[in-house]
């Protein structure tokens, strides 16, 4: 097969793979971004793979900076862009499921795509515009399939996080898996313990925002795959619920509704704890958090000014629209109109602060001047009183009369 014309981010790159070329080395485009181009997606990273050596790369280019150069990549710098640029190599065993325990560098395109993961992303693709596919995927490709390279057994026995990537894939490509790919994947799940929960949670996430997330997750879930992620293991019905309880063309608009959505599914109590397991950063988890606390208040009462002063016309947004994927009653323009109609959007908006009310009342440190502070926040939020000096004042000191 041969492409009639380039994409222009691989014209861009072009001059790269002249130079390798005329210094007497092959050199292709691969991987993601060849299988991208054939499905007529948007691409992202273009990835070079050479039969230079690292030391012999470097000699080519002016500018470059050994990214990974014990694993054969060198990132060069040409034409006002980044390339890494990555020798082809053999990978010896697989010591921890995921890194190989030393890697050889060789002369062969086809010993370097044999190690690849999947037919579709081991495809090459030459300065012509000719596609080299040693393993069918061009066919898989046709077919909308994921098929292991070789034997799928020992591909996900190598680096066990190629099991999440291909549930993800699913998701983000809309393909299936091919049969005995989908049972090496599922015989082979109980190795994700050997994973970093990091990695994991980047390939789950990328999941949950793909357009075809269920079906990611319904691989995942018959794959039994949640059984050996955190928190996660005998929660099939529920993650299932999450795939039947939101309308059937709803995609999440960020990460943290996608992962507040499966709190809610889970009716995990504590989704800090949860996510932590997952070692999100603790401004994921603020967020997560209060999408799903505000969600389970709008299940007791309606939206009023002071939830959307705590919580935010963002996180109220988000709420609303995990609401109208369960097909439940939304006012988007109520939460612009409250957020509109708040004096204050933030409490250092407060003409008074815990300084002049020491200073100026005499009211000292303590539980009772944060009580009055969070008083007057609320009800000035709330439209009882106005964000005036004289008022506030009058305000605390009848407070302080009626304790």
């Amino acid at each position: 097969m041969k492409l009639i014309t380039l994409p222009s981010e691989f014209q861009k790159a072009l001059p790269i793979l002249k130079k390798i070329k005329e210094a007497g080395y092959e050199a292709y485009f691969v991987g993601g971004s060849v299988r991208d181009v054939l499905l007529n997606r948007p691409i992202h990273d273009v990835d070079i793979a050479t039969s230079s050596y690292p030391e012999e790369t470097k000699a080519i280019f002016t500018r470059t900076v050994d990214l990974g150069i014990e694993h054969g990549t060198v990132l060069v710098l040409e034409g006002g862009s980044e390339y890494e640029i990555t020798t082809f190599r053999t990978e010896d065993v697989y010591v921890d499921y995921r890194r190989p325990s030393q890697v050889s560098f060789v002369r062969s395109l086809e010993e370097d795509l044999k190690r690849r993961d999947f037919t579709v992303n081991a495809l090459a693709l030459d300065e012509d515009g000719v596609i080299i596919d040693k393993f069918s995927g061009l066919d898989d490709l046709k077919s909308r399939r994921l098929r292991a390279v070789g034997k799928a057994q020992d591909r996900f026995e190598e680096d066990a996080l190629r099991i999440m990537r291909g549930f993800r894939f699913a998701a983000t490509l809309d393909f299936t898996v091919e049969e005995k790919t989908l049972q090496a994947m599922a015989e082979q799940a109980h190795l994700l313990t050997k994973i970093s929960v990091e990695r994991i949670f980047i390939e789950f996430d990328k999941l949950l925002m793909s357009t075809h997330w269920r079906r990611g997750l319904e691989l995942l879930v018959n794959a039994q795959a949640y059984q050996f992620l955190p928190d996660l293991a005998g929660q099939k019905n529920n993650l299932k619920k999450m795939m039947t309880d939101l309308q059937a063309t709803f995609n999440f608009t960020e990460s943290a509704q996608a992962w507040a959505s499966l709190m809610i599914s889970l009716d995990i109590s504590n989704s800090k704890a949860f996510l932590k397991k997952w070692k999100t950063s603790n401004d994921f988890q603020k967020k997560v958090d209060h999408i799903v606390s505000l969600y389970r208040l709008r299940q007791k009462q309606e939206l009023d000014k002071w939830s959307i002063y705590s919580y935010g016309k963002e996180i109220a947004l988000l709420c609303e629209e995990l609401r109208h994927a369960r097909a439940l009653e939304v006012d988007f323009s109520k939460i612009q109109a409250l957020d509109e109609a708040l004096a204050i959007h933030d409490k250092h908006e407060i003409v008074i602060n815990g300084r002049y009310l020491m200073q100026e009342l005499g009211i000292p440190a303590g539980p009772q001047l944060g009580k009055l502070l969070h008083q007057v926040e609320k009800a000035i939020v709330c439209g009882r009183l106005p964000n005036e000096l004289p008022a506030i004042r009058k305000y605390i000191i009848e407070e302080l009369r009626n304790e």
